[in-house]
C-alpha cells in the first residue's frame, strides 16, 4: 500500500512541477506585421520502440553478455520555452531482458550460459530538457528537420526477475532515481503534426536494476518513434517549429511591396494633382485671368476684363502717357507689402490687409500706373506646390484689386514658388521674409 501511494505521490509532483515551470503562453495580442505572434507550446506525443540493456555506453562493461530486446512504450507532455528550448515530462514503461554468462569483467562468480534476467520496468516518469540544435530555414517558417538533444532527472518503479536456469528469483519492485539523456530528430509532416524519431540512454541509480549487483549502476537503452501533435488554435504556428529567419524575411518582402505600392499612388496623385494645376492656372481664353478665377471662360481676344475674366460694361479708353512713380507712391505700396497676410497654407487674403490694399487699387485708378504681383514662397514643400501657392496668392491680390476698380489688363501676376529668395531658408525668420508678394509700379 505504502509504495502505490509513493508512485502515484512521484506523478503528482512531476506533474504539478512541469505545470508550474510551464506556466501559459507568453504571445499574446499578436496582430499585425512585424508584430507580436501568438505560437502553440504545447505538445503532447506517443511512441513506442525496443528497450535494451546494451547501450553505446557500455562496451563490454555489462552483467550479462547477450541483451535480448523488448518492446518499450510512452508519452510525454511538453512546453516550448523558446524556439531552440522546451521542458517534457517523459513517461515510459515495458520490459529490459538479458541472458548469457555473466560477464567476468563485471566480477561474476559464476558463468553459467542459463543465466538471465527480466526487469519490468512497471513505470518511469521524468523532467527532461530538449535543445533543438536547428530549426532555421530561410524560405519556410515552419521548420522540416528538427534535431535535438535531451538530458533530465526522473523517478521509476521496477523489478527483476533472475535465473540460472534452475533457480528463478523474482525481486520485489523498487523506486529509484534515474537520469536520462539522448538525442533524435523530429520531421514535420503537417502543420502542428510532428514524426518523432530518437535514442535515449537511461542511468539508473542503482546496481540492481537487472536483479544482479556488481556494485556499478545499470544503465539501459530506447531506441524509438512516435509522433507528435500541437495543442491550441491550428491558426498558430508551432514554436518549436518556427523559423524567425524565414518570417521576417517574408514580412520583409511584404513591406517592401507595401511601401512600392504606396510610392506609386503617391507618384499618381501628384501627376494628378499636376495636371489639375496646369489646368487651373492656365488662361486659355488669353484675358489674363487664370481659368480658376475665371468666372466669364472663352471672353474673345482684345475684350477688357474684370478680375473675374469677364468684359466689363464699358471698357475705358486706354491712354498711354508718361508714368512718373513718386516716393509717396512706392510709400502707398511699401505699407501694402507689409500688411499683407494670407491664411496657413492658402491664397485667402486676411482682412486686415484690405485697408492698404484699397489705397493701392485708389492709386491704380487714379494715375493709371501698371502693377506687377509676384509671389514668392520659402522651400519648405514640395516644388510643385509652392509654385502653385504663389501664382494663387499673386493671383488673389490682383483679383481684389480688380474688385476696388483696378484695370485688370494693366496688372500682371506671376508666381516663382521658392526661387529668388531674399534670406536664408534654413531660419524661421529667413523663411517668413521668403513668404512674400512684390508690388512693382510702372
Amino acid at each position: 500500500m505504502k509504495s502505490k501511494i509513493t508512485k502515484a505521490a512521484m506523478v503528482v509532483t512531476l506533474l504539478g512541477a512541469s505545470s508550474q515551470l510551464f506556466a501559459q503562453d507568453t504571445n499574446p495580442g499578436a496582430t499585425g506585421r512585424f508584430g507580436k505572434k501568438e505560437f502553440r507550446t504545447w505538445s503532447i506525443g506517443a511512441h513506442a520502440g525496443v528497450l535494451s540493456s546494451n547501450t553505446i555506453f557500455n562496451g563490454s562493461d555489462r552483467d550479462f553478455n547477450t541483451a535480448r530486446e523488448a518492446l518499450g512504450y510512452g508519452g510525454y507532455i511538453k512546453k516550448q520555452i523558446l524556439p531552440a528550448l522546451g521542458l517534457q515530462a517523459d513517461f515510459l514503461a515495458g520490459k529490459i531482458k538479458g541472458s548469457g554468462p555473466l560477464n567476468p569483467f563485471a566480477g561474476a562468480k559464476y558463468l553459467g550460459n542459463e543465466n538471465a534476467f527480466e526487469t519490468h520496468l512497471e513505470w518511469s516518469a521524468a523532467l527532461t530538457a530538449v535543445y533543438n540544435l536547428a530549426n532555421i530555414s530561410i524560405n519556410n517558417e515552419n521548420a522540416v528537420l528538427i534535431p535535438y538533444l535531451k538530458g533530465g532527472v526522473g523517478y521509476m518503479s521496477s523489478g527483476a526477475k533472475v535465473t540460472d536456469g534452475v533457480t528463478t528469483e523474482q525481486n520485489h519492485y523498487k523506486d529509484g532515481y534515474f537520469i536520462p539523456v539522448g538525442a533524435g530528430f523530429k520531421l514535420g509532416i503537417a502543420k502542428g503534426i510532428n514524426l518523432d524519431f530518437g535514442y535515449d540512454v537511461n542511468f539508473t541509480k542503482t546496481g540492481e536494476f537487472d536483479g544482479y549487483n556488481t556494485g556499478k549502476f545499470d544503465k539501459f537503452s530506447y531506441g524509438h518513434a512516435g509522433i507528435e501533435f500541437a495543442l491550441g488554435s491550428k491558426s498558430k504556428p508551432q514554436l518549436q517549429n518556427y523559423s524567425s529567419l524565414a518570417n521576417l524575411r517574408n514580412e520583409s518582402a511584404e513591406e517592401s511591396a507595401a511601401l512600392r505600392n504606396a510610392l506609386s499612388t503617391a507618384e499618381q496623385k501628384i501627376e494628378r494633382d499636376r495636371e489639375i494645376y496646369a489646368k487651373e492656372m492656365g488662361d486659355d481664353d488669353q484675358d489674363g485671368v487664370a481659368n480658376k478665377f475665371d468666372k466669364c471662360p472663352g471672353t474673345p481676344a482684345g475684350i477688357v476684363v474684370d478680375g473675374s475674366g469677364c468684359p466689363l460694361a464699358a471698357p475705358k479708353t486706354i491712354i498711354r502717357e508718361k508714368v512718373i512713380v513718386t516716393e509717396a507712391d512706392r510709400k502707398v505700396v511699401a505699407e501694402a507689402i507689409k500688411n499683407l497676410e494670407f491664411d496657413l497654407g492658402k491664397a485667402t487674403i486676411r482682412e486686415r490687409s484690405f485697408p492698404t490694399l484699397n489705397r493701392v487699387a485708389a492709386l491704380l485708378v487714379e494715375k493709371n500706373f501698371s502693377l506687377k504681383l509676384a509671389g514668392y514662397t520659402d522651400n519648405t514643400g514640395s516644388l510643385a506646390l509652392n509654385k502653385r501657392l504663389s501664382k494663387e496668392r499673386a493671383e488673389s491680390v490682383k483679383a481684389y484689386l480688380v474688385s476696388q476698380g483696378a484695370d485688370a489688363s494693366r496688372i500682371e501676376a506671376v508666381g516663382y514658388g521658392p526661387d529668388r529668395p531674399i534670406a536664408s531658408n534654413k531660419t524661421a525668420e529667413g523663411r517668413q521674409q521668403n513668404r512674400r508678394v512684390e508690388f512693382t509700379l510702372f
